[in-house]
């Protein structure tokens, strides 16, 4: 069994479903902020507590234009785009096993 394809792929994997999470969780975070409500279990703190860190580096160093704030978009671009990108390429290509 050839383990290192197995290990690339199980990483490719993580990658692409750790960016859509983070990008679910940023766009549940706009929403609350448009429609202020209360969800169950919890889930506003923990929305708040994942996306947060991601957020407030961003809005520190992006200003506030007319009112908005334009970091959820741009954090939404780096995750979706660049960091995928760049992880991706550090991996070593999948070489199909013979035998």
């Amino acid at each position: 069994m050839c383990v290192s394809a197995l290990i690339v792929t199980f990483l490719e994997a993580f990658i692409n479903v750790f960016s859509t999470a983070l990008t679910i969780v940023i766009f549940a975070r706009v929403i609350l902020a448009w429609v202020p409500t209360r969800l169950p279990w919890g889930l506003n703190d923990f929305v708040f507590a994942v996306s947060e860190p991601i957020l407030a580096p961003i809005r520190r160093l992006l200003p506030a234009a007319a009112g908005m704030d334009f970091s959820p978009l741009l954090a939404l671009i780096v995750i979706q785009y660049v960091i995928p990108s760049i992880l991706l390429r550090l991996l070593p290509p999948t070489v199909p096993c013979l035998g």
